[in-house]
């Protein structure tokens, strides 16, 4: 519904720049044992040391050996196993590394067996977790993987009409007479509001309506103050807010403040920010096939279907929960990690705690967006 445009493709080549240097100056364990060893495992006597040695090379991106382990590896091509891995398109994936992985045995027999790769990515937003079923089959006295390839989807050519509101913004130039200043920021207001104590932390729960009939980049910070009135501590709604509104627009948020709990705290200091930027209303994301699942394993369930003619390459799920009357109950989003496709359903899934679920009467989800070609 949305696109970040340049500020938030500003912010991801600065996260993307720092994780770089992390990951030079603190190289992860595997690699340097790899470095001293001609093999990574030495040894794939087991289902499991295979799938294991695998996982490792996925980690190092030694792409030619982990293509090599595969036992059908005949039927793609290992350009088209790093896509499989990495993304066909840029995406968060494509910049993100393997942080850790796990080895999960299930059924298994003299000549195959079935093991679950689950794999932890490291992104520019936090961890991202994929999992993978192999079939891994007894090739002499070893075993090798075989990879369930997942080829991206082809989408026919055809011609999308676009019909969608733009907002372009001029501002006043060094030899311009328009007055003091350049146009005001848009009115944004705060229209919900409360405090939730956690076991982690004291969470600020709300919604930020873009009042105006411009489209606003928001932001919202709180500051606790205690009873005394002294200020306690300030933070702000970094991913668990949708910062690109279009009029009229409502994006909930959430602020954490670890180890602090509500009986220290005397008031809320809310402090809703706005500038205006240039923005459209496409890309259109359709969500399909919602589905609210209760407690005990309670989530928000559907598919996200790209209806406009172009890539996006990230997408940002925001759901907000609703009590039966009407106030917010929690805030819970998932960052899609690979592009979506024009006309191309991909699943989310959004896990709700299990003891605020059972007060969930309601839900409302809206989708932010990023494209690598910008706001237009």
């Amino acid at each position: 519904m949305s696109k970040g445009g340049g500020l938030f493709a500003a912010l991801l080549g600065a996260i993307t720049a720092t994780l770089i240097v992390i990951g030079t100056v603190s190289p992860v364990s595997s690699a340097s044992a790899y470095a001293g060893s001609e093999t990574l495992l030495g040894s794939s006597s087991t289902p499991e040391e295979a799938v294991q040695g695998l996982g490792d090379e996925i980690r190092l991106q030694a792409w030619d050996r982990a293509y090599a382990s595969l036992s059908n590896k005949t039927q793609f091509t290992e350009s088209e196993f790093i896509h499989d891995i990495t993304g066909y398109y840029p995406s968060l994936r494509t910049y993100a590394t393997l942080d850790s992985f796990e080895v999960i045995p299930h059924h298994a027999s003299s000549r195959e067996a079935d093991v679950e790769l689950k794999l932890h990515w490291s992104t520019v937003v936090g961890i991202s977790t994929s999992t993978r079923d192999l079939r891994v089959v007894r090739d002499g006295d070893h075993w090798k993987p075989e990879w369930p390839i997942v080829k991206e989807p082809t989408v026919p050519p055809q011609v999308i009409p676009v019909n969608y509101l733009r907002w372009d913004v001029i501002y006043r130039g060094a030899g311009d007479d328009w007055g003091a200043q350049d146009v005001e920021a848009p009115h944004v207001r705060i229209v919900d509001m409360h405090p939730i104590e956690r076991a982690e932390g004291l969470v600020i729960l709300g919604e930020l309506l873009n009042e105006d009939v411009v489209p606003a980049y928001v932001t919202v910070a709180a500051t606790l103050q205690s009873k005394s009135g002294a200020s306690i501590a300030t933070e702000g709604s970094f991913d668990k807010i949708s910062h690109l509104l279009l009029p009229k627009q409502v994006t909930p948020f959430l602020i954490k403040f670890p180890d602090i709990g509500l009986s220290q705290v005397g008031s809320v200091r809310m402090a809703p920010l706005s500038s205006l930027v240039a923005a459209s209303a496409d890309p259109v994301i359709e969500i399909q096939d919602q589905q609210l699942t209760p407690a005990p394993d309670a989530s928000l369930r559907g598919k996200l279907v790209n209806q406009s003619g172009q890539v996006v390459n990230v997408a940002h799920v925001l759901g907000t929960f609703y009590d039966k009357g009407g106030q917010v109950v929690w805030v819970a989003d998932q960052y899609i990690d690979h592009a979506l496709l024009p006309q191309t359903p991909v699943p989310f899934e959004i896990h709700i705690p299990e003891d605020l679920a059972r007060k969930v009467s309601s839900q409302r989800t809206v989708i932010a967006t990023y494209s690598s070609g910008g706001s237009q």
